[in-house]
């Protein structure tokens, strides 16, 4: 049977249906298990709260109570109004009372009730989705693993002839997760242990996944999933048309000037004017009127548009006429994860045309120290951004002020179309700046350098530096001196 033929339900979270391809595969029965705190119950109540306006939904809970449960989750935006909750869990009573058994073993007592309050609430429900959380709690009423995996079969069984399925698990050495994926027909994964909170998928019997290693947040939103950037989810078939960067001097520098749905980088070291070059990118991408989105990671708004304002670039203006989006970045509370779904719904919920992110440098800090993953992440945002006809710029600081010539020090390179580099340049005892095209895939330039500047009118580039030989060493000096 092929995903197309199966009839699917929303997981109530938007990210875990796409990483899932559409939800759960309906009357399944699905176990999402995780440490203490790592959002299994939110990721269960969401899917409660998903339920139709035909659908019906249950939650039997065995650990907390209803007024807890309810107003933890209005607390994070989930509405349980309309859901039905059968109470199991442990009351005042419970210690209070005598609670020994003189005839029968607690098991056969406790078990027992368990079955008989199942029974009566899809009677009086006929849920379509119901919640079991946790199931591990059903290990105590059990006398041994055995007889504990039976009984989840049993229920799983019972419960998924008429309704979808979801059991919370928390891992422990007396109720391993994995006697739990044999008996159910998929597992979500929480992980919050790591740098970055993780989600995976690794079990969905009758339906492939989205390949990758997928994020997730707890906020005061809720529980919210983001998917692995899969380059191909968006193909666009553009011309390669040469648009102009604003700036003539430039745009023959470039030979024409940059083409749509390519990808370049400006690189060099700090306060070279990389930015101001990549506002001026997106300036003219504005002016021709394609949206675009400019994302600092670098840099304050503030300071961003008082800069721009002194080089007459209009970013208030254009942002007031819908042209300019200039997004504040702040590396540290994103994943990669993240940024790629906020990247990805600016081009496909906001018809973003041109993407500028500024810079590398601050999107590495999203890694949160895995700088190992900086490759593949890049890769697989630009290709996206290629594959969707996006054009993007880039914007890549370089360690050195002068010295060994570097194009880029982030070593992705091999995916960029167009690597225009500024560096710094001593000609007698005075610093200056030059400016060159070390790549360009998609048409021919002009091989020459040109001392770059920025001034009270904007970016400007001299005529080529002729007469001069080592420039990218930062110590020209004149042909033929000895």
């Amino acid at each position: 049977m092929t995903d197309t033929a199966l009839s699917r339900v929303s997981t109530g979270t938007a990210g875990l249906d796409r990483v899932t391809h559409g939800g759960f595969v309906a009357r399944r029965t699905y176990v999402v298990s995780g440490p203490a705190g790592s959002g299994k119950t939110l990721l269960a109540l969401s899917f409660l709260a998903a339920a139709g306006d035909d659908e019906t939904a249950l939650l039997i809970s065995l650990e907390e109570n209803v007024d807890d449960m309810r107003r933890n989750a209005a607390q994070l935006g989930i509405d349980l109004s309309d859901v039905e909750i059968r109470d199991i869990s442990p009351t005042a009573s419970t210690f209070t009372e005598e609670g020994t058994y003189d005839v029968f073993e607690p098991d056969e007592v406790e078990s027992g009730a368990f079955r008989d309050t199942v029974r009566e609430a899809v009677a009086d429900a006929t849920p379509d989705r119901v919640v079991v959380d946790p199931i591990t709690q059903l290990h105590y009423l059990t006398p041994d693993d055995y007889q504990f995996r039976q009984q989840v079969l049993g229920l799983s069984r019972f419960l998924t002839e008429q309704a979808t399925v979801v059991l919370t698990a928390q891992n422990s050495r007396h109720v391993p997760v994995e006697d739990l994926q044999f008996v159910t027909d998929g597992h979500a994964l929480l992980d919050p242990t790591g740098p970055i909170d993780r989600i995976d998928v690794p079990k969905l019997r009758g339906s492939g996944t989205l390949p990758g290693d997928h994020a997730y947040r707890i906020d005061d939103d809720g529980l919210h999933v983001y998917p692995a950037l899969a380059p191909g989810q968006r193909t666009v078939e553009t011309g390669m048309e040469t648009v102009t960067t604003g700036v003539d001097a430039l745009d023959e520098l470039l030979g024409g000037g940059l083409e749509r749905g390519t990808t370049s980088v400006v690189a060099g070291p700090t306060g070279v004017g990389k930015t101001t070059l990549a506002t001026q990118f997106a300036s003219a991408a504005a002016t021709r009127g394609e949206r675009t989105v400019l994302y600092l990671f670098e840099e304050r708004w503030p300071s961003f548009r008082r800069r721009a304002e002194a080089l007459d670039i209009p970013v208030v203006e254009m942002q007031s006429e819908g042209l300019l989006e200039v997004v504040e970045v702040e590396p540290l509370r994103y994943s990669p994860q993240e940024f790629a779904a906020e990247v990805q719904s600016a081009v496909e919920d906001r018809d973003t045309e041109v993407v500028g992110i500024d810079g590398i440098t601050g999107y590495r800090l999203t890694l949160q120290g895995q700088h190992d993953r900086l490759t593949r992440e890049l890769h697989a945002l630009c290709r996206y951004l290629d594959n969707a006809g996006v054009t993007t710029i880039l914007t890549d600081e370089t360690a050195g002020v002068t010295g060994e010539f570097s194009a880029t020090d982030s070593g992705v390179s091999y995916v960029l179309d167009t690597i225009l580099f500024v560096r710094y340049v001593e000609i007698d005892g005075e610093i200056r700046k030059a400016a060159g095209v070390l790549k360009k895939r998609t048409s021919d330039f002009e091989r020459t350098l040109r001392e770059f500047e920025i001034g009270a009118d904007g970016i400007e580039l001299g005529d080529p530096m002729r007469g001069l030989q080592g420039i990218l060493t930062g110590s020209p000096s004149v042909v033929g001196e000895e």
